[in-house]
């Protein structure tokens, strides 16, 4: 089922990007010199539909980065309650080796000696 809703949305989002790709071929130069916009120092010369995916997974990327730095509180409070429960499982593995069974003869069962009587 998640991949089926998966592919619903990605397939249209591909098609789109694909369109877009296709449409805005044409060669554009971004200028990042503002002082001389007539001959910049520094510029590049490439088709709009690049700049526009860059920019798309610019906004990714952030919003990864800021998503991760937002979940930090959860993240460490599960390390807290794992080093807790290690710590719980450590002390009823110790508890179970303190207080296990001796490992002698069985003694008989009180049926048992009733019926070789």
């Amino acid at each position: 089922m998640r991949r089926l809703i998966k592919n619903l949305v990605l397939i249209p989002i591909a098609i789109v990007l694909i369109a877009l790709a296709v449409a805005n071929r044409h060669s554009v130069t971004l200028s990042l010199d503002p002082f001389s916009p007539a001959d910049p120092a520094v510029s590049i010369n490439a088709p709009l539909f690049w700049y526009l995916f860059a920019a798309v997974a610019f906004g990714v990327l952030i919003g990864g980065i800021a998503s991760w730095a937002g979940q930090g509180k959860w993240r460490k409070e599960a390390r807290i309650k794992r080093r807790e429960a290690n710590r719980w499982h450590d002390e009823a593995d110790r508890l179970k080796t303190v207080h296990e069974p001796a490992k002698g003869p069985a003694l008989p069962s009180p049926t048992s000696s009733r019926n070789a009587a």
